[in-house]
């Protein structure tokens, strides 16, 4: 939402505008005097005291009245009516990404590894405000780019990943998990996204273990998988919290990387970083109508 559009961070607490209507409705049908002392008394006496000015009849309307305007208002309040915060954007490093980038010799020399390139350039792109970061692995994982919100940059790394990029044997995915975990969490962010770029090579118990970390830190891993994903890679994404998307799936996969962390952030404990709730400002407003319930009656 922008300029002054209204949301409700607690829109459940209007449920009790439908009892507030009914209770104004049984007052207005019960209502007739003060203490309703017209069902006890004779209507001629009644008569003479409203026209000796000894019974006010509008009085115990006006209060009730009074009353009930006044609960509306605290349930309005209580809602939390809310509007975006000017500085919300400041907060968007609490959203990223980080690409983990299978550098082993059996992807570097495939010939699919172009068109795996061309899938993470497509998801950076997508990233738009989204600051993200680049970390390589094989036998060991290294930070070729660390969290930054100049996407043109992390695009230029990705493409000079070569086979000389990451000189240690073997492929060690769990290394490459672990540091982005760590890179998330060195930069405070909150609901990111992990996206392991891989044909496969070394899962096992321990990528299942550094997946649960990710997504116990309220991040998502998914897969990028080179190959046509065999049951491990959907494990791995299913335990991370995210999807596995094959090299044939770019428009869905951008799509996936373009959305925000933000409605994640807002299902926490975080709202009032985008939000100012002015029920506070509301409530203020039910201080008018409750001056009636203070107004002395003249005897």
């Amino acid at each position: 939402m922008t300029g002054f559009d209204v949301t409700l961070l607690r829109p459940w607490w209007l449920l009790a505008l439908p009892l507030l209507a009914f209770a104004a409705w049984w007052l207005h049908r019960r209502a007739q005097s003060p203490g309703d002392w017209g069902r006890v008394i004779e209507p001629e006496l009644m008569a003479a005291l409203s026209a000796l000015g000894r019974v006010d009849g509008g009085s115990a309307r006006i209060f009730g009245r009074a009353a009930l305007l006044v609960a509306a208002i605290t349930v309005v309040a209580l809602a939390g009516p809310a509007v975006e915060r000017r500085d919300a954007a400041a907060f968007r490093n609490l959203d990223g990404a980080v690409f983990v980038i299978d550098a082993s010799p059996s992807v570097m020399e495939s010939p699919r590894w172009p068109q795996m390139q061309a899938m993470g350039r497509f998801g950076i792109a997508a990233l738009g405000a989204r600051p993200g970061g680049l970390v390589v692995f094989a036998g060991d994982a290294y930070v070729a780019t660390d969290i930054t919100g100049d996407i043109r940059q992390l695009g230029q790394t990705l493409s000079l990943i070569d086979d000389g990029t990451v000189p240690d044997p073997g492929s060690r995915p769990e290394r490459g998990l672990a540091l982005a975990a760590r890179m998330l969490s060195e930069a405070d962010v909150l609901a990111g996204d992990v996206v392991l770029f891989t044909d496969g090579g070394g899962q096992g118990p321990v990528p299942l273990e550094e997946a649960a970390g990710i997504a116990g830190q309220g991040a998502r891993l998914s897969v990028v998988s080179m190959e046509a994903p065999d049951a491990a890679l959907e494990t791995l994404a299913e335990v991370g919290g995210g999807q596995v998307f094959t090299l044939d799936q770019t428009d869905a996969f951008a799509v996936f990387m373009g959305q925000s962390g933000r409605e994640r952030l807002e299902r926490q404990d975080y709202p009032l970083l985008f939000w100012a709730d002015l029920g506070r400002l509301v409530l203020a407003l039910a201080l008018i109508p409750a001056l009636l319930l203070f107004r002395r009656v003249a005897a």
